[in-house]
């Protein structure tokens, strides 16, 4: 019976250390990368080549991206500005300073917009 217990105790301390952002996001966030004319075009994040209109994977991370284009009619840089994922705000209402500093930790915590418009003639 004690045994079963302290299982239980253990069990339940470990769903609640674990942040629920680093539970439930990926590493990465996938991003709909659009441009005003429609036409093609292709640039890099974080010196990650892409082509765009289309969806791609960037890393969440603390701090915002910058979209870097090599078209001449388009807009050389696009910021994509980050923002606290709402999933984070559970876990600080249901795991506490653990949860929450093991989501601040992994960066998982941080999301992007799902899609960004490049500026374009």
């Amino acid at each position: 019976m004690l045994v079963k217990a302290v299982k239980a105790i253990a069990l339940t301390s470990m769903v609640f250390s674990a942040g629920c952002a680093s539970i439930l996001n990926e590493d990465t966030q996938k991003v709909n990368v659009l441009s005003t004319s429609g036409e093609k075009f292709s640039g890099t994040i974080d010196g990650v080549p892409f082509e765009g209109p289309g969806v791609v994977e960037v890393k969440r991370a603390n701090r915002d991206k910058v979209i870097v284009v090599d078209s001449s009619d388009c807009a050389k840089e696009t910021v994509m500005t980050k923002s606290v994922d709402p999933v984070f705000f559970v876990n600080v209402l249901s795991g506490g300073a653990f949860g929450s500093t093991t989501d601040y930790s992994t960066e998982k915590m941080w999301k992007y917009q799902d899609s960004i418009t490049v500026s374009c003639k």
